[in-house]
């Protein structure tokens, strides 16, 4: 942490070292959201301590403060899937290409960005080795020799671990990387209904991270012909939204894969009539590409805003001793502040660094996103009592100690709730109901999610695509929601003219 080296000097430079310190941190953002978005996450990452940039482009240090989020995330979803009877294993970061190639439209997908091993030390391999950008072609041929008949269904496997994708122009931390971490499971059924339950069944508890734990607002729907994952039968997503920058954000993603896999990795197994029959398959991830989003929904001109229930720190105290103060009777209420909270099972801390002042450790505590600081001064000490200052409006509220985890608790859910309405209202003003190319062109530029009726033909997306290619990139389905508003009959296509056949979400994105 920023002065720690600081404060564990007892040479007589500690007063120099403590100003050289003070000085590095740079403490405030130079830049602003609203004025230059991507310069300001890049600095809201790094000075929140959530990353630190590597020597290898597109790669990451993801630092403990961000490790904590993934952590939390992981410890709601993974005993989720454990109750339906999903199992976890690990497979090799390495695959043959033989095997990679064996499905051709999915490599196809996955060409540009798979990282080959072509060297052992200074001997060139015989056979160059893929880094896997996915498991399925990992995975699969075993599948295959583990499933013969209908009691070896269903099989349901997810592993935890990393994916490498190196091919890309402009990488961002979280969002866009060429290594990172996820969940991916891969499951087999019977029966086509079993594989499209549970395709629904793990997309709802993607919904539920985005909104139940990171606050953000999501549209569950299904992707398009054209963007959804190679070699799959269809996918589902959670869809998010960036108000500043006019782009969505691909949350999650569960795909029925059909029986195309099947049929390429001879996945066959005898059913209960005796004859053979091929399996139906799924595979669904969620990354670390959500605490991007979180950051980019919720972070401010100060820095990160974390929603409680994934801040690995939900409140932080700090003393205010001023002159002539009981310094110690202030740190003594701090440090049994933080033990009754703890005590409760809210995640807190106290901050008693002596070489720096306590606006300072406000500013550093704010940039880091914790959602409640408690301060404690001579007056509190008096009135026994806490000041608590939210992060996410700045509001102060004066807490008797006798109701001090009560009146936490309340005021943390309110944190929760308040930055996923806050953020639902900024994402629902920017969605526009448009009905012909022109108004989709206006709304487009005007950096609006864009909801518009259309024929779902392929050929009328690519041309989409090809009309709006420009220096912001070119716009595409998001998604068609579940959720679909009615349709009169006689609508048309916004784009084609055509007779429509539902409604799509369409925009820029990430």
């Amino acid at each position: 942490m920023a002065g720690s080296e600081a404060k564990n000097s007892g040479s007589k430079q500690s007063g120099a070292k403590k100003k050289e310190v003070k000085k590095e941190t740079g403490l405030g953002l130079t830049n602003r959201k609203a004025d230059n978005f991507g310069e300001w996450y890049s600095e809201v990452v790094v000075n929140s301590e959530m990353i630190e940039y590597y020597d290898i482009s597109g790669c990451y240090i993801l630092r403990p403060w961000a490790m904590a989020i993934w952590e939390i995330m992981q410890g709601f979803f993974d005993p989720e899937i454990k109750k339906m009877k999903i199992k976890n294993c690990y497979f090799p970061l390495f695959v043959s290409p033989g095997v990679l190639e064996k499905e051709k439209e999915h490599v196809e997908g996955f060409a540009p960005e798979v990282a080959w091993v072509t060297k052992s030390g200074k001997t060139d391999l015989e056979i160059p080795i893929a880094i896997r950008p996915t498991s399925e072609t990992v995975m699969y041929p075993y599948y295959s020799k583990w499933i013969r008949g209908h009691r070896d269904l269903p099989l349901k496997l997810n592993q935890w671990c990393n994916v490498v994708r190196w091919e890309f122009s402009n990488p961002t931390p979280f969002i866009r990387s060429r290594e990172f971490l996820w969940q991916e499971g891969h499951t087999a059924f019977a029966t086509k209904e079993e594989a499209d339950a549970e395709v629904l069944e793990i997309l709802e508890l993607y919904r539920r991270i985005y909104e139940e734990f990171l606050a953000i607002p999501v549209i569950k729907g299904k992707k398009s012909e054209m963007e959804k994952f190679a070699g799959g039968l269809y996918t589902t997503s959670v869809e998010a939204f960036i108000p500043n920058t006019g782009r969505g954000v691909q949350g999650a993603t569960s795909h029925c894969l059909g029986q195309n896999f099947a049929k390429m990795f001879e996945i066959n197994f005898e059913n209960e009539k005796g004859e053979k029959a091929m399996v139906w398959q799924n595979s669904w991830a969620y990354s670390t590409r959500t605490i991007g989003v979180m950051v980019m929904v919720h972070g401010d001109d100060k820095g990160l805003v974390l929603p409680p229930k994934v801040a690995s720190v939900q409140v932080i105290v700090i003393p205010v001793p001023y002159k002539d103060a009981n310094t110690q009777g202030i740190f003594d209420a701090c440090t049994a502040t933080v033990n009754t909270l703890c005590e409760a099972g809210i995640r807190a801390e106290s901050d008693f660094r002596d070489n720096y002042s306590p606006g300072w450790k406000y500013s550093h505590w704010e940039m880091k996103g914790v959602p409640l600081r408690i301060e404690i001064g001579p007056k509190d000490l008096a009135n026994k009592q806490a000041r608590a200052v939210r992060r996410d409006n700045g509001a102060k509220i004066d807490i008797a100690n006798d109701n001090l985890v009560d009146e936490v608790k309340k005021l943390l859910d309110t944190v929760q709730q308040n930055l996923f309405d806050v953020a639902k209202q900024k994402r629902d003003e920017c969605i526009e109901v448009v009905h012909t190319w022109d108004e989709f062109v206006q709304a487009l530029n005007q950096r609006k999610m864009i909801l518009a009726p259309w024929c779902d033909e392929e050929a009328v997306e690519a041309d989409v695509k090809a009309r709006t290619k420009g220096e912001m990139g070119a716009a595409k389905t998001l998604c068609s929601p579940f959720d679909q508003p009615e349709l009169p009959e006689g609508t048309k296509c916004f784009a084609s003219e055509k007779p429509a056949k539902k409604w799509s979400y369409w925009g820029r994105s990430y």
